[in-house]
């Protein structure tokens, strides 16, 4: 059975929410504490197994590769000032990636996150691989891809992941019309985004990690934009779901931290800052100086 060793990064987005800091530093690099959102990210990839990371970028823009890419220069300075400590710990995190592949490719426009998965799917040579958006992190024991990953060896299907959310915030995400197949395992019937207060055909929100097949791909490929220009996944996945296919849905377990926005990022560093083992006891000092 395919195992799921790829994952796909789209990063290409305009980030309008985050303006205009995010017109010089993509919000993928904004920190949560002491790391950018993105390491985040790659770490779970990475802890579950996963060896190659597809970036979708903007034309040019390799910053994120560098991040991850050893520099010579910064070492040498480092060495010259004798900040060993800090070397250490920088050389400790690229020891740490030096095991999975970087690479990246170009979407030229931003047109929708179908459209990025797409320019993705020749770098992906006909396999499954994990799909997973830079706005959402899953605190867990087990990785959530992990998590997804168990559920293809099964079903050998596309996953999405599934998290419950309270009434008053469906409005909000896109939900998923699900049958129950066992326990956390649903059988996707319908996505719907965004739906008007009270016509949710569930709690269960669709968060931005998935198992894709070559079947989706092939969906992809032959998709029209829709009235904006855009392809959209979620309406790609709607159309096989129509023509019978089976697409599923996990309840993953962990927390859900979101990062899509300015508040949930504030939020997220809140959150993080807290449960860190160096900094949280400060952190929860000052809080109580400041008697919040």
């Amino acid at each position: 059975m395919a195992e799921i060793k790829t994952a796909i990064i789209p990063t290409a987005g305009l980030a309008t929410r985050f303006l205009p800091l995010s017109k010089v530093v993509p919000k993928e690099l904004w920190p949560l504490v002491e790391a950018p959102v993105i390491q985040y990210i790659v770490t779970e990839a990475k802890n579950a197994g996963i060896s190659n990371i597809i970036f979708v970028v903007k034309p040019k823009n390799k910053v994120l590769l560098d991040y991850f890419k050893p520099s010579a220069v910064i070492e040498k300075t480092l060495k010259e000032r004798k900040k060993t400590s800090i070397l250490s710990e920088l050389k400790k995190m690229e020891d740490y990636f030096s095991d999975i592949n970087f690479s990246f490719v170009s979407q030229k426009q931003p047109l929708g996150d179908g459209h990025a998965v797409l320019q993705a799917a020749k770098a992906v040579q006909n396999e499954p691989a994990a799909l997973l958006f830079a706005d959402d992190i899953v605190d867990s024991k087990t990785p959530c891809v992990s998590q997804l990953s168990s559920v293809f060896k099964t079903c050998q299907k596309p996953i999405l992941s599934l998290c419950p959310m309270p009434k008053e915030k469906l409005q909000l995400y896109g939900i998923a019309s699900v049958e129950k197949i066992a326990s956390k395992l649903h059988k996707i019937k319908k996505i719907i985004e965004k739906p008007a207060p009270g016509t949710a055909p569930s709690d269960l929100a669709v968060v931005g990690k998935y198992i894709l097949t070559p079947e989706v791909f092939g969906y992809l490929k032959k998709a029209k934009p829709g009235p904006k220009g855009e392809i959209i996944l979620a309406e790609v996945l709607e159309e096989m779901l129509k023509d019978g296919k089976v697409v599923y849905g996990y309840e993953f377990e962990g927390r859900w931290i979101e990062c899509g926005n300015k508040l949930d990022w504030l939020k997220s560093n809140i959150y993080f800052a807290l449960r860190h083992p160096q900094y949280g006891p400060e952190i929860k000092k000052f809080l109580k100086e400041l008697k919040i």
